[in-house]
């Protein structure tokens, strides 16, 4: 398994934040029309921040600088988990599917705390 990576798209950590954008897409399509410009585009737009900055960061070609970008990512993962709770407490979403999303991006977290470790 020894699979060179080339792109940032070749990293386990960059898919595994894709696959959180599309769930938490999925998932704000069902919050009530009035939370449009409200809670869902701020889930949007941290969840898109996690595998944006992966591949910003990984474009830099600096470790020091892929690190900051990486730590930039826990904290859209930070922000997005605490939305996700907001999301339950309001009852847009339910418990089994809060416990499904911060799994995803507690998942995303260690992964990128292991890439932070091997900068």
């Amino acid at each position: 398994m020894d699979e060179k990576i080339r792109d940032f798209s070749d990293l386990n950590v960059w898919k595994k934040g894709m696959e959180i954008v599309e769930e938490i897409y999925k998932t704000t399509q069902k919050f009530p029309p009035y939370e449009l410009y409200g809670l869902t585009t701020q889930m949007r737009r941290a969840a898109v921040s996690i595998p944006s900055n992966i591949a910003e960061g990984f474009a830099r070609k600096h470790n020091k600088e892929y690190k900051q970008f990486l730590y930039v990512v826990l904290g859209s993962s930070a922000e997005l988990e605490t939305q996700i709770e907001i999301s339950l407490r309001l009852g847009f979403i339910v418990e089994e599917k809060r416990n499904v999303l911060l799994e995803k991006i507690d998942h995303a977290n260690r992964m990128t705390m292991n890439l932070i470790k091997c900068l």
